[in-house]
């Protein structure tokens, strides 16, 4: 399933925060992460994702005050010029007070397993809820989620294995009252996954799609198209993530997740236009046809 238009929506990413692996600190400042946005929008962008914490490998997570603190004023005030935003937490208190400011999406990577309260604030409200695959460290000391961890864990099949913990966990939010239809399900590429897994939920994206429920993508810049270019930097990965979004838009999913929203729009422009071509070519009608 796709966006009204038939096309894959693209959500831009905004981190307002200090050690995101890509941007930490360009858009801790409300304005600056406002002006961001703007920008994603101008270039595409149909949605823009607003974070507060870093999920990236070894980060540690910030108090739930300082979170919200950071991404409320720049919900508010994007939700003001209409701008379509969700928030990534996940923490059900951020996702309540996003919510109040105005986000019209709840982004989960968790998979709604960090925060058991945040089942109940999705439910209470009529947003979307995005639930990401993930797998916390086994063994890890203190609360599962107390730090952000990414460390890999075995899997016989690594498709079938997320796909059925996907469903389990959209089953327990339906069995809390959230319609079908307002969850989307995301693969979780490079959380508690190697390079081998990634790519081998993006070759099998129909397993997700067939589940009936709607697919988000996030490859932005991640390790493993560093990896894949022998060792590039997060910021030279914009044309490989523009690659894979355009092959996950031709799979047929909901929406991807990119920094670069210009290089990924032209990318899916490409690819609708690709499949346009598949259709047979129509001649204009003759005058007294």
């Amino acid at each position: 399933m796709t966006g009204a238009s038939g096309r894959t929506l693209i959500m831009g990413v905004v981190n307002v925060t200090a050690d995101s692996f890509s941007d930490g600190g360009r858009y801790l400042e409300p304005g600056a992460a406002v002006a961001r946005a703007r920008e994603l929008v101008a270039d595409g962008a149909a949605i823009v994702d607003v974070g507060g914490e870093s999920t990236r490998p070894g980060a540690h997570r910030v108090p739930a005050e300082l979170e919200r603190d950071r991404v409320v004023p720049v919900i508010s005030a994007l939700a003001e010029e209409g701008i379509a935003v969700s928030v990534d937490t996940m923490r059900a208190s951020v996702a309540a007070a996003a919510l109040a400011a105005g986000a019209a999406i709840v982004n989960d990577v968790s998979g709604g397993r960090a925060d058991p309260g945040m089942t109940t604030v999705v439910a209470d409200s009529t947003a979307p809820w995005i639930l990401m695959h993930w797998r916390p460290a086994q063994g890890a000391p203190g609360p599962a989620w107390a730090d952000i961890h990414h460390e890999i864990t075995d899997y016989d099949d690594v498709v079938l294995q997320v796909r059925d913990e996907l469903l389990h966990q959209a089953d327990a939010a339906i069995a809390a009252g959230i319609a079908p239809e307002r969850i989307v399900l995301d693969p979780g590429l490079g959380f508690a996954k190697n390079a081998d897994h990634n790519w081998a939920l993006l070759h099998r994206l129909d397993v997700l799609q067939d589940t009936g429920f709607r697919v988000l993508v996030g490859a932005s810049r991640k390790r493993f198209l560093g990896e894949l270019l022998g060792g590039r930097e997060p910021a030279g990965r914009e044309v490989a993530t523009a690659a894979v979004s355009a092959l996950a838009a031709q799979a047929g999913v909901w929406g991807v997740r990119v920094h670069d929203v210009r290089s990924t729009a032209d990318a899916i422009a490409v690819t609708a236009a690709w499949q346009r071509g598949a259709a047979p070519t129509t001649t204009a009608t003759q005058d007294g046809a």
